[in-house]
């Protein structure tokens, strides 16, 4: 499955889904069923004790594992966490979803962490993109809200419909990503048994490899490592456009939903993501058209495309796309950014560290959120999160060893799928069995009203 054929399976399937919810809608409508004004639903609160038992041992070892391969994969796991904290500690929906932010904020840190303190496999320069960050994480961050208050909207079952479809695919499309590059690896390491100490450009974008370079590469300190990772004044930027989202969900918390001011807040936050977005959209096509002016073929960033008008838009629309599946969903955002970076040509160590770097951001603004809000119990949330951490250092020290022995950057790709698909698994049993349960119980089904909702 190719890129265009991705965006119109994801295009048929979303609009077969809203499709359906409209004729059920419409049918409803003519047997005079008040579809849209059903009284608020609420969902009970549950909080389990934090106790040693068979529970906490299970989340403890399926967080830890997910947390390692959500990370690796630049995903976070939040397909996992929240069926996990549902299913198997006893949390409800909505504190499940709180929680798994929190996990994924621990080991999206602890990635983070241990990233900067390596080098970049092939150049010089740092291990994140903070190029594409930048262009990203805006766009991430705005669309969170919009899924935030789509969820309050949606239907569950159509959430349930829309991330089945969207997880299939891209951990459809990810996984031939990472066939094609395991295959080009096994040519690359059959010349250079043929040609010892002879890497060509191709094979090393593709690889941590440790044959013998034609230029001796310098050996570096932490130290040096980590001020060539750090670049301070994009951490800067990065950090006060965070601050900026955070600062409007904590004053909107506090307000009457739909009223002026909650609108205007609300609104605030399109002309700052789009400025953020558009400073360094302008400067990836400009910069572009320069090098194509004279002749440079050279890549702007880690990405291997043309930052084109369209590139542009397609980036922005997955990065807003990313994020609303965050919102609805209680994950990062990464299941869209991590498949994005590979797709655009960014190497799996490079996207891995960038898309980990951005959902940082986007998952503790969440956590924020939730805090003010007391969404979840801090001690258990403290715990998993130590677990998340731990498993998110571990999880990439473990697989760069192992890449480091096979010499196959692809395992990165395999496990970003792999967790992925296994979130469409487990996200799909519980919303089909959470609606046949409302089904069986005349359960409202439809959309809900977004004032009377929150």
């Amino acid at each position: 499955m190719g890129t265009k054929g991705l965006v119109l399976y994801l295009l048929t399937g979303f609009s077969a889904a809203i499709l359906s919810l409209l004729f059920i809608n419409k049918t409803t409508m003519d047997h005079n069923s008040t579809l849209f004004n059903t009284p608020h639903l609420t969902t009970v609160e549950v909080w389990p004790e934090l106790e040693f038992n068979w529970r906490l041992v299970l989340a403890t070892v399926i967080g830890f594992v997910g947390s390692a391969c959500g990370t690796v994969g630049g995903v976070g796991g939040g397909g996992i966490f929240v069926p996990m904290l549902t299913l198997i500690v006893g949390f409800d929906t909505k504190s499940a979803a709180a929680i798994s932010k929190c996990m994924i904020m621990g080991a999206s840190a602890a990635s983070v962490w241990y990233n900067v303190r390596v080098q970049h496999p092939t150049k010089e320069v740092p291990i994140i993109d903070y190029e594409l960050a930048f262009l990203f994480q805006p766009m991430l961050m705005l669309g969170i809200t919009v899924g935030v208050a789509l969820s309050v909207v949606f239907p569950y079952w159509l959430i349930t419909v829309l991330i089945i479809i969207l997880f299939i695919g891209t951990s459809s499309r990810s996984f031939y990503k990472g066939i094609e590059m395991w295959k080009e690896e096994t040519i690359l390491k059959k010349e250079l048994t043929r040609k010892q100490g002879t890497v060509n450009s191709r094979g090393e974008l593709l690889i941590d490899a440790e044959y013998e370079p034609l230029v001796p590469r310098e050996e570096k300190s932490t130290l040096e490592i980590l001020c060539l990772n750090l670049r301070w004044k994009r951490l800067l930027v990065l950090t006060t456009v965070w601050f900026l989202f955070t600062l409007i969900q904590v004053i909107k918390n506090d307000l009457v939903p739909c009223t002026t001011l909650y609108w205007v807040l609300f609104c605030l936050q399109f002309p700052i993501a789009v400025l953020v977005f558009g400073y360094e959209a302008m400067k990836l096509w400009k910069e572009n058209r320069k090098r194509m002016m004279t002749g440079n073929t050279e890549c702007i960033c880690e990405a291997s495309i043309q930052w084109s008008t369209l590139n542009i838009t397609f980036c922005a629309l997955c990065g807003v796309l990313g994020g609303t599946v965050g919102g609805l969903l209680g994950s990062g955002g990464g299941f869209i950014l991590g498949p994005l970076l590979l797709e655009i040509g960014v190497i799996p160590q490079v996207a891995s560290a960038t898309a980990t770097f951005v959902m940082m951001f986007s998952s503790s603004l969440s956590v924020v959120e939730f805090y003010l809000l007391k969404r979840f119990p801090i001690p258990y949330a403290l715990y998993l999160m130590g677990v998340s951490i731990l498993a998110g250092f571990w999880g990439q020290y473990l697989v760069r060893k192992i890449i480091l022995i096979l010499r196959r950057a692809s395992i990165i790709v395999f496990i970003l799928s792999g967790v992925i698909f296994a979130s469409a698994l487990t996200m799909g049993v519980i919303g089909i069995e959470t609606t046949i349960g409302m089904i069986n119980n005349h359960e409202f089904m439809g959309f809900l009203d977004f004032c009377s909702s929150q």
